[in-house]
């Protein structure tokens, strides 16, 4: 395979719009050497369609406020014709741009994915060839909200990261859309106080296991191999397989990523597969035959079967509405 086409251009003169900190944009064009889906790539990484640290603008071109390990960025993507166009504005902005390609599954080695073990496994490869598992290359910024969304309604989970997000994190360098903020850095998540985790609908439980991970957020980001990862992240009290396996499918691209412990994902992978539901073994023991690539195929069948799936009890509770 040959390496992605990548092109950045150093800072250009005259951003337009108000700006915050180092206001020349870095830009940067990706030409991909295989087939990609921009917009299911990145989905994982977005926290509903009303995630502040994301947003869509009218033209179709993604913006996303974000944390890099030079500082807060924004940056701006849009597919072209040519390749997937982006600029980034803020103190993180180069680095934004080298680590675009990431996000975007240019290290997403499919070698070995056979999906003609499954003839539905392999209807949904041949309709979404372009779906790839990203990298952000950010343990402790996809960690927050995989432990926000521990145990209670994916809706629930949404809402109190909006609102923490809205309130805690900080406006984006460049010119952002409204409304658009940078996630609390960990100090910032440590310094949240107990009243507004409690207004945002997360008990104590939770809010610790968060504040546990900032005091250690420097030793899970650095560059070690997904083993050590996995056990880093263990050693946090309050994180076990479920979450693990939400950061690093997101945080850095592992691609055999299995979501043990949660009970709607198991039956849909059961039902999907063998037209009955079934339970954390049974999905393991489904899912074996594709060991390296189990996170590739839990995404294929999340996209294609999701909607037809039939919905199982029982179901959490729904906390009551934020204020």
């Amino acid at each position: 395979m040959h390496a992605p086409d990548v092109h950045r251009e150093r800072p250009r003169q005259g951003a337009a719009g108000p700006v915050a900190g180092d206001n020349h944009p870095w830009e940067t064009v990706y030409r991909p050497d295989r087939p990609l889906d921009v917009r299911r790539t990145l989905a994982p990484h977005r926290r509903g369609a009303f995630d502040p640290a994301w947003r869509t603008a009218p033209d179709g071109a993604t913006w996303r406020a974000h944390r890099t390990a030079d500082g807060p960025a924004t940056t701006r993507i849009e597919v072209r014709r040519d390749g997937v166009h982006a600029t980034a504005w803020g103190p993180g902005a180069e680095r934004a741009v080298a680590e675009l390609p990431d996000l975007l599954g240019a290290r997403d080695d499919d070698t070995g994915f056979d999906p003609s073990l499954h003839p539905l496994v392999r209807d949904a490869h041949r309709r979404l060839p372009g779906l790839r598992v990203g990298r952000s290359g950010y343990v402790f910024a996809a960690l927050v909200p995989a432990v926000l969304e521990q145990r209670v309604v994916g809706l629930d989970a949404k809402a109190s990261w909006r609102r923490l997000v809205t309130q805690h994190g900080e406006r984006p360098p460049g010119p952002a859309p409204d409304g658009l903020r940078v996630p609390p850095s960990a100090a910032g998540w440590a310094a949240v106080p107990v009243w507004d985790w409690r207004r945002a609908g997360v008990e104590g439980q939770r809010a610790d296991t968060i504040g546990r991970a900032a005091a250690v957020a420097h030793r899970l980001d650095e560059d070690v191999p997904l083993a050590e990862t996995r056990r880093r992240l263990l050693t946090v009290r309050g994180i076990g397989p479920w979450t693990v396996a939400e950061t690093t499918s997101r945080a850095v691209g592992d691609a055999d990523a299995v979501s043990v412990g949660d009970f709607h994902l198991a039956h849909l992978v059961g039902w999907a597969l063998t037209g009955s539901r079934t339970d954390d073994d049974g999905m393991l023991e489904l899912l074996e035959p594709w060991r390296g690539h189990r996170q590739r195929v839990i995404r294929l069948l999340e996209i294609t079967q999701t909607a037809n799936a039939p919905r199982f009890g029982p179901r959490s509770p729904r906390a009551a509405p934020l204020r």
